[in-house]
């Protein structure tokens, strides 16, 4: 069994496990030559591209490269359209501090992350849309600011570089308030960060517990969807053992039918180890475009 201590409530920052390595080598083309000359070549794009604000250091420039398999033009690409897209929504992620969304964080379940990695060390993140979500309480702009910020968080460890993440986006109780609170403008913006501006590798998307209600919620983010994501979205409604083909339940709480207890935590738990990374977020805060 996996080792929660490591992966509870805890960034795993500083090392790399040996078969996470071999996992970067067979699936990214992560080798130490490689490595080296993409880095060397991506700094001298960035250099050559004043309209982008990056810092340069070698682990930085990983991030982007390890999202985009070493490919150094390819790595470029993303760090402009992710810098397109922090231009076009400045209003909630330019200057964003985790002070900033602490009491909404602490508050509500509505961003979890399950305090185990999955069978595959990828970290599950779990977006609550359906009855645990109130939007009159936290608004879909903040739910987003929540989750723009522990994907920041999550690019510290590279375990989660190279192996990459799955979402759980849970609909559990979804009633009106939500649908109206999922408006195209909010489904644009979450498909385009996902698609375009997140530089981690997004493995698979599970929507499970969805009633009849949410074809309306697809309808709105089914026109954003591009074939590379669609083929990692999954569907599962109250089904788990449809889940389970993807997600082994021993590794999964009792909420979604695996053998782990029920989630018993939420923001309150993971929020000290946001905090613990304040000055990183506020540093890819002014990160991104050159002129605001």
């Amino acid at each position: 069994m996996t080792d929660l201590s490591e992966e509870a409530f805890n960034l795993r920052l500083g090392y790399v496990k040996p078969e996470t390595l071999e996992i970067a080598r067979t699936e990214l083309r992560e080798t130490d030559e490689v490595k080296a000359e993409a880095i060397k070549k991506l700094r001298e794009l960035l250099k050559a591209t004043p309209e982008l604000n990056y810092k340069d250091d070698d682990a930085f420039l990983t991030i982007f490269l390890r999202a985009c398999h070493f490919y150094p033009e390819s790595a470029l690409e993303k760090m402009k359209t992710t810098a397109n897209f922090r231009k076009e929504y400045a209003s909630l992620v330019h200057g964003l501090e985790v002070a900033q969304v602490k009491e909404k964080f602490v508050k509500g379940s509505v961003i979890n992350v399950l305090k185990n990695c999955d069978q595959k060390g990828r970290r599950v993140l779990i977006v609550n849309c359906g009855k645990l979500w109130d939007p009159s309480e936290i608004n879909s702009d903040e739910m987003f600011r929540m989750l723009y910020m522990v994907h920041i968080a999550a690019q510290l460890e590279e375990e989660t570089q190279i192996r990459g993440v799955v979402c759980i986006m849970d609909f559990d109780g979804l009633a009106m308030k939500q649908v109206k609170a999922l408006s195209p403008s909010f489904s644009k913006r979450l498909l385009t960060f996902i698609q375009e501006a997140m530089p981690l590798r997004m493995k698979e998307v599970h929507f499970v517990k969805q009633p009849f209600i949410f074809n309306m919620v697809w309808s709105l983010f089914k026109p954003f969807v591009k074939d590379k994501l669609n083929k990692r979205m999954h569907f599962h409604g109250s089904d788990m053992k449809s889940l389970h083909k993807f997600l082994d339940p021993a590794f999964l709480p009792a909420n979604y039918k695996g053998t782990l207890p029920a989630i018993d935590y939420g923001g309150v738990e993971w929020f000290p180890t946001l905090e613990k990374q304040s000055a990183y977020v506020s540093e890819w805060s002014e990160l991104g475009p050159a002129q605001w």
